[in-house]
């Protein structure tokens, strides 16, 4: 299904017995994120969390703050309109492995398959709901002036998550750029520090299509215009994290997720269009060289990230829903919410892996992994140096290109049970003969390396050896009951 608001996403997940209200003021200052945190990790996830009062230096918001909201695996499926994300995921499957029907079942499955892709088209409309309230800002905000410039930067109950963070932080931004020479639009989420009423820190890395967008602009010495939507559809959040192929445009995924197209509406200060139906609109534009410090700010690695220089956004308007809820998330040590959204990710796009690499059996990203520092990866093994070929395929494949670690074990190993992984590892190797150091691009926020952006990554191979990798003794048998036996003593347990 398709959600028309973030109220909307709220008011199913209190129907599902997935929501707690705060009814009273909780300061956007710390304490948000220090109940969010506790919620974050509760068991499974906990529940979202929506704070009804939010207070900004004191001041009472006017937009509550939902958060924690894809902090489960109940909730993410929820947010894609899905009872489990494996659906999701295994219609991937069938649009990749399409083939001409030869029975009127598979012409229907087929059909359908088809009306799905249909859906991804987005729609062009000429306003929708978020640009119900519409704010300019033609001069500068002065203080004389705030009041008539409702709502600015410092009205919304954007958070400071952490005590040394450099100020408050947009943390669930939908960031949305244009190619200046092919007109290709991109979907990306990258922080956004205010640092007064109308300007904000751009954090798009070196790595990122925003970046790459940016530097054309710089290059033809003209205002890059840069659109920021917050909230809506859960699903523009999910397809902006999603890792998708460069050129895949976002919002075509994001209609596919929700099998509804996606409303387009122009901006009303910048020649871009996004979702009409979004909580909230931030619209300016980046100026080619302003460059201004970003930062601290404590972030999924769990540490937090430097200060370090990115473009400033000018804002030039704000346009709302009358009924705007402010979606937010926090990151931190692990487990956080972003583990829930980072292993959806991981299996919606299983069958993209697989297409590759018919022998990826699963594929799991661990919490301590924080994203993509620790890949596990099953497979079927057929032949000797197998493993180093998935790790180095892996590392090729897009943002897996900053997987620190990759452990490759075989196909009867639960890569999702992090224990059984650890055992296999520390089992099956030989540290010498079983791994593998090589050189790739760095997380710009791993502060491990000791040149940013550029450092080693790991593999260990924890599969069975083969004669050809230089294992010459008979490998053992791992020691397991056999099933008849489990199923008797079953039996005999029920008797009880």
């Amino acid at each position: 299904m398709a959600y028309r608001s973030t109220a909307e996403f709220v008011a199913a997940l209190e129907k599902a017995g997935e929501l707690v209200r705060i009814p009273f003021p909780v300061a956007t200052e710390l304490e948000i994120t220090a109940w969010a945190d506790r919620e974050m990790k509760s068991p499974g996830g906990g529940k979202a969390l929506l704070f009804e009062k939010p207070t900004v230096n004191g001041i009472e918001s006017s937009f509550p703050v939902a958060i924690n909201t894809m902090g489960s695996q109940k909730r993410m499926a929820l947010a894609l309109g899905l009872g489990h994300v494996d659906e999701l995921m295994n219609e991937m499957r069938l649009i990749l492995k399409a083939k001409p029907p030869t029975s009127l079942k598979s012409a229907w499955a087929l059909a359908m398959q088809g009306l799905g892709l249909l859906n991804a088209k987005p729609n062009h409309v000429r306003t929708g709901p978020a640009q119900e309230i519409v704010h300019r800002f033609e001069t500068p905000v002065t203080p004389s002036t705030a009041a008539q410039a409702f709502p600015t930067l410092l009205d919304l109950p954007i958070l400071q998550c952490w005590p040394d963070d450099g100020g408050r932080f947009i943390t669930l931004p939908c960031v949305h750029t244009k190619d200046p020479d092919s007109g290709e639009r991109n979907l990306g989420m990258y922080r956004i520090q205010i640092y007064d009423p109308q300007t904000t820190g751009m954090h798009w890395q070196v790595h990122k299509v925003g970046a790459r967008h940016g530097k054309r602009y710089y290059e033809k010495g003209e205002p890059m215009p840069v659109a920021i939507t917050i909230g809506g559809d859960p699903a523009y959040a999910f397809a902006a994290t999603a890792p998708l192929p460069d050129g895949l445009d976002e919002l075509l995924f994001a209609g596919f997720i929700r099998k509804k197209p996606v409303d387009l509406a122009p901006c009303i200060s910048v020649p871009l269009e996004v979702p009409a139906d979004v909580d909230f609109v931030i619209e300016g534009f980046v100026h080619p060289g302003e460059m201004r410090d970003e930062g601290p700010f404590g972030d999924h690695t769990g540490f937090y990230t430097p200060v370090d220089s990115y473009p400033v956004f000018h804002i030039t308007a704000i346009t709302h829903r009358r009924d705007a809820v402010y979606p937010c998330t926090i990151v931190g040590i692990p487990p956080m919410e972003d583990f829930y959204m980072g292993t959806a990710s991981a299996r919606i796009f299983l069958p993209v892996f697989q297409m590759n690499f018919p022998e990826i059996v699963d594929i799991a990203l661990p919490a301590e992994g924080v994203f993509h520092n620790l890949v596990f990866v099953s497979i079927r093994k057929q032949y000797a140096l197998q493993a180093y070929k998935i790790m180095h395929g892996l590392w090729g494949m897009g943002q897996m290109m900053f997987a620190k670690y990759i452990v490759v074990v075989d196909a009867d190993c639960d890569v999702h049970n992090t224990s059984e992984v650890l055992f296999r590892m520390c089992a099956n190797t030989d540290p010498q003969r079983d791994s593998i150091v090589t050189k790739n691009p760095s997380d710009a926020l791993d502060h491990a390396p000791s040149i940013a952006t550029i450092g080693t990554h790991m593999g260990f191979d924890a599969t069975r050896k083969l004669p050809g990798e230089g294992y010459h003794r008979v490998w053992p048998e791992l020691v397991k009951m056999p099933a008849e036996v489990q199923a008797r003593v079953d039996a005999m347990r029920a008797r009880l």
